[in-house]
């Protein structure tokens, strides 16, 4: 019977490889380094590798399987097609169609942001839950916006770019895509340092200034420690960095009504310490009708969300289908 599912978190560095059963479970996972020479030119030779000697170690056969799903960066057009991904050095890459030959399985591809957004309403904080707002604060600001099941997707492949909603009109902080004032210049972790060296600016005695004087530099982690301390400096970081994610999703709730807006990531660590002071600015943003019954709550899937959510595009597409 075909009720396993291959499922891939592509990375920049690692590839994330599982073996699913069709209700989501772990059978095996396990990783593999992203070879991005000639322009990712080997990254799905190396999955089917990958692939192949996995199922033989573990004594199962290809005949098992009823797909593949991965989630991949950057927009996802129709047909499978990466527009672009920088950092593997893809442009226009067929990788549905090269997957399919590969690993002589159906396959599908979708954006990773939404993968980590489908894997929480699958098995993680939303299960159970039709309509979400995921937001992933780490390195940078991901996330997922689902409507009644669905990943909301958009018009190329691009929607669900959470983390460059603006919320600095003025004066905002340069931000890689080109515009300035974007969510994840002050909601991802070197954004919030960001913030906290613009703070030190304005402040003359501060033990997380005296940390930076010390080591020369701080963390995000550092910011919400002496926050718990009461540090002036850190408690100023907090209340703005909650400002501004509590406007975003504040906005997004206003027009979307989700269930929940989940939120993961590195940063979100903090747990009570950051949720708490979004909820204040959530509450003073959200239209009232829209957001009565919205939940903010913390991701619990981790690492494994985006492979999960990988395995989701097989399910709903063969399994569900049929």
């Amino acid at each position: 019977m075909k009720n396993l599912i291959f499922a891939v978190d592509l990375g920049g560095t690692t590839n994330k490889l599982a073996i699913l059963t069709d209700s989501g479970d772990f059978v095996h996972k396990w990783e593999i380094p992203t070879d991005i020479s000639e322009n990712g030119k080997y990254i799905v030779e190396n999955i089917g590798k990958a692939f192949s000697q996995k199922i033989q170690e573990l004594k199962l056969t290809r005949e098992q399987f009823c797909g593949v799903g991965m989630g991949a960066p950057g927009p996802v057009v129709p047909g499978g097609i990466i527009s672009k991904a920088v950092n593997l050095g893809w442009e226009n890459f067929p990788l549905k169609t090269k997957l399919e030959e590969e690993l002589q399985l159906p396959a599908f591809v979708g954006n990773d942001a939404n993968c980590a957004a489908l894997g929480e309403m699958w098995k993680g904080a939303g299960k159970g839950l039709d309509n979400l707002v995921c937001v992933t604060l780490g390195t940078g600001v991901g996330g997922g916006v689902i409507t009644n099941g669905n990943i909301v997707e958009g018009a190329n492949g691009g929607a669900g770019e959470i983390g460059h909603i603006s919320v600095q009109l003025e004066n905002g902080f340069q931000c890689n895509c080109g515009k300035r004032g974007c969510l994840e210049t002050v909601a991802s972790a070197t954004g919030i340092v960001r913030l906290a060296m613009e703070e030190m600016k304005n402040t003359e005695n501060s033990p997380l200034k005296d940390l930076y004087l010390q080591n020369g530099a701080v963390t995000s982690k550092d910011v919400f420690d002496y926050a718990a301390k009461e540090d002036a400096i850190a408690l100023k970081v907090v209340d703005k960095l909650a400002f501004y994610i509590g406007y975003a999703i504040g906005t997004l709730s206003t027009v979307l009504n989700p269930n929940a807006v989940v939120i993961g990531g590195g940063v979100s660590k903090a747990g009570n310490a950051l949720i708490e002071p979004v909820e204040k600015y959530y509450e003073k943003f959200a239209f009232p009708p829209s957001s009565a019954d919205t939940k903010i709550i913390l991701a619990t899937l981790g690492n494994d969300a985006g492979v999960i959510g990988a395995g989701w595009l097989v399910k709903k597409n063969i399994l569900e289908d049929n």
